[in-house]
């Protein structure tokens, strides 16, 4: 299913290896990550195929195939020199499924790790518990797509279940990675707010109140036609997820709310956000500079505010 396996002289081979299908330094708040780092720019490769099939998948040409010639195949050795001559804080497997060429990631992580830099992974959190602990301590952050809080939703619409996604996302919290999570909010799919809320609220049970979540808005692609997520639903869906969690965001689409981080307790704008372009505002220390409440960022060595 995954597209990048396949049997070389009656062993089961990695095709994807070293396979990049795309490559670029993108605004950290792009993979999304808000906290962690915020207005860095990171080194980011993609390769090919993933591990579910997603009706509306937005990376479909990419995920969905590999092509026959499978395009420039690059060694572990020269993507972490690439984030390094670009001046990067690390590197970023996102743009397909980066689980689904786990030894390819796995081996750059271990050496951007001895390089100094940060590991980013953007994922859908379908994989088991071994692979994730093998590499879940190479990680610094995750975004962790859950598209839903409904196992059927995943079945029908994704090839997969629910539950895998989920248990990854509380191990990965557990072994110390910093984590944010998005959901795809999909009309008539998954955008009744009984489920936001029970989105929002298993995330507060199980991986912490501080734990950002992103609304997402949908746009057709690939398979699935419904029509595009109105800013409404991504406003009411905000309301509802910030009754659970501290940080709520929306993204793709425009509004002004959920942009910006502000303090839980006082109130004052942290972090100000327009599209990609990020500010530090009210950060001291890593504490708001109002009231020093604490601050759940991640803030680059040397460029504490």
């Amino acid at each position: 299913m995954c597209k990048v396996r396949g049997t070389v002289d009656a062993e089961l081979k990695a095709l994807s290896y070293g396979l990049v299908s795309s490559a670029g330094v993108d605004p950290i708040e792009k993979k999304p990550l808000y906290h962690f780092h915020p207005g860095s720019a990171i080194f980011s490769i993609g390769s090919w195929g993933c591990n579910l099939a997603c009706a509306f998948c937005q990376n479909w040409t990419i995920s969905q195939q590999m092509t026959s010639g499978g395009g420039d195949r690059y060694p572990p050795e020269q993507v972490v020199n690439k984030a390094l001559q670009v001046g990067s804080i690390g590197i970023a497997y996102t743009y397909n499924e980066p689980l689904v060429g786990f030894e390819f990631v796995r081996d750059c992580a271990v050496l951007a790790r001895k390089a100094g830099l940060v590991n980013v992974l953007v994922t859908n959190g379908y994989v088991r518990a071994e692979p994730a602990a093998e590499l879940i301590p190479l990680i610094d952050a995750m975004n962790i797509d859950i598209k839903g809080m409904d196992d059927a939703f995943y079945r029908e619409h994704c090839h997969a279940k629910l539950q895998p996604v989920l248990d990854f996302a509380r191990q990965a919290v557990r072994g110390g990675a910093f984590v944010e999570i998005t959901n795809l909010v999909i009309p008539d799919l998954n955008d009744d707010m009984k489920m936001i809320q029970a989105l929002a609220r298993w995330m507060r049970e199980h991986l912490g109140e501080s734990v950002p979540l992103h609304l997402s808005a949908y746009h057709p692609q690939y398979k699935l036609k419904n029509r595009a997520t109105p800013v409404e639903t991504l406003e009411l869906a905000h309301e509802t997820a910030a009754k659970e969690l501290l940080y709520v965001f929306v993204g793709n689409a425009r509004t002004k709310r959920g942009q910006n981080t502000a303090c839980p307790k006082c109130g004052q704008v942290l972090i100000e956000r327009v599209g990609y372009s990020t500010a530090i505002r009210g950060l001291k220390d890593r504490a708001c500079s109002q009231c020093g409440r604490p601050a759940e960022v991640i803030v680059a060595t040397g460029k504490d505010r």
